[in-house]
């Protein structure tokens, strides 16, 4: 397939080609990054799978500072946490408590410029098991997801075939409580391709964790959950299942949707929410000033998403007809990229100011912390 080609689930290879990584490789950076805390916590394995507390957004805490374009953030069973580092292409391990971060994975494929680079990571529900991550990169030519245990030399691809762009290349990975794969991919810049079932970009795809398409999805054979999309790069549940798909306006409207399998989300034809049947409204939607939203997560009865032009972090209450969010951390860290529970309940947020589109700060990019009370 080649670049610029119109992606097509029938040209969609979900073969085993295997990509150059490595464990040991040096950080380009003249100053690596660095913890600035430890704090109290224990493993994901003694906690419950729903952590009890609201997060404290009063009680910040830096527990890493100097990263440099920080995207996916996933966390293992002992309670460590695995960063990528976009424009690098390398995996960092934050140890269980805090402490300075070691490279412990580079996916040498990966290539930035833009928006892309080394996204979206996952852990697998069955980690102590089977010991795969998950990683969402941009290549030479297209967007893939390879899948990987930090101990091999080199990463399996098992779903490629994804337009790559200088913009909304998605990104976004997480497994479902129903222990599929959902990803959420951009349109690359060519919004026809969103409204195309054919085409895996402007979509929700739901794999199986070897990168096929999940059985019972809307049409049996096609990974494709959900279409319509522009960019989505925040994926979330609520204790009830439902899902949430965070979405990237144009000029006007930024979207959280109720993610349900078939529907039609609208772009290019609609931003925000509009009056044609053929469209699922959004539940939320903000100016672009305001959010330019990417990373989701929920704890308790709340939806978190990170605000990158925005710069900030909403707040959704969930669970009425019309929820209606609150804005916190404005202007005080810059631009958020990713938001996450960690298994002792705290929220953990992460910084963009070094994308190329912030003001960096000394000590960006960062990872905060906010205590579940």
């Amino acid at each position: 397939m080649t670049t610029g080609s119109r992606t097509r689930l029938l040209a969609v290879a979900t073969g085993a080609a295997l990509l150059s990584a490595c464990s040991d490789s040096p950080s380009s950076s003249s100053t690596p990054p660095r913890a600035e805390a430890t704090v109290p916590s224990v493993p994901a394995s003694s906690v419950p799978s729903s952590p009890r507390g609201t997060p404290d957004l009063s009680k910040p805490q830096t527990i890493v500072s100097g990263l440099e374009v920080p995207w996916g953030l996933a966390f293992l069973p002992d309670g460590s946490a695995l960063v990528s580092e976009r424009d690098k292409g390398v995996i960092l391990r934050i140890p269980v408590g805090g402490g300075d971060p070691q490279q412990i994975y580079k996916i040498s494929e990966s290539r930035s410029g833009g928006e892309g680079g080394l996204l979206g990571l996952a852990v697998s529900p069955d980690y102590a098991q089977d010991q795969f991550v998950y990683a969402y990169y941009t290549a030479a030519d297209e967007n893939k997801i390879a899948r990987f245990k930090l101990s091999d030399k080199a990463p399996t691809v098992i779903f490629d075939g994804i337009t790559r762009g200088s913009r909304h290349n998605g990104g976004r990975l997480a497994f479902g409580p129903d222990g599929m794969l959902y990803v959420g991919t951009g349109d690359a810049s060519d919004g026809e391709q969103s409204q195309d079932p054919g085409d895996v970009n402007g979509k929700i795809l739901r794999l199986t964790p070897a990168g096929k398409a999940a059985p019972g999805n809307p049409t049996p054979g096609s990974p494709v959950w959900s279409m319509g999309h522009r960019n989505v790069q925040g994926l979330a549940w609520d204790a009830d299942k439902t899902m949430y798909g965070i979405e990237f306006g144009q000029d006007t409207w930024d979207e959280v949707n109720i993610i349900e399998p078939g529907k039609n989300y609208g772009w290019p034809e609609v931003e925000g929410k509009g009056d044609n049947p053929r469209f699922a409204n959004p539940i939320v939607q903000w100016r672009t000033d305001d959010a330019s939203p990417s990373g989701a997560a929920i704890s308790g009865d709340t939806l978190y998403v990170a605000a990158l032009k925005g710069a900030r972090l909403w707040t959704v209450p969930l669970g009425g007809d019309s929820p209606k969010p609150s804005a916190a951390l404005e202007g005080e860290y810059g631009r958020l990229r990713t938001v996450g529970v960690a298994p002792d309940g705290a929220l953990w947020v992460m910084t963009s100011n070094r994308d190329g589109r912030g003001d960096p700060r000394d000590g960006d990019d960062r990872i905060l912390r906010f205590p579940a009370s």
